[in-house]
């Protein structure tokens, strides 16, 4: 599994994904647990839609010469 999720994507993931839990917490709804989605994808660095579509939000390795 090649990590597809850069690092101002994690922020963004772990900062939507805490949003959700708590609203879900706030309204006690269960529906909060989707919050887990981005924060996993977040941790794990790899989410598979991107990868389905084609998308790569990590930036490209230097290349030395």
């Amino acid at each position: 599994m090649k990590s597809n999720v850069g690092s101002t994507d994690k922020i963004i993931r772990v900062i939507l994904g805490l949003g959700i839990i708590g609203a879900g917490v706030y309204f006690k709804n269960w529906l909060g647990l989707i919050g887990l989605v981005p924060l996993l994808t977040a941790f794990i660095g790899f989410c598979p839609l991107y990868s389905l579509f084609g998308i790569n939000s990590c930036k490209a390795p230097s290349v030395k010469k």
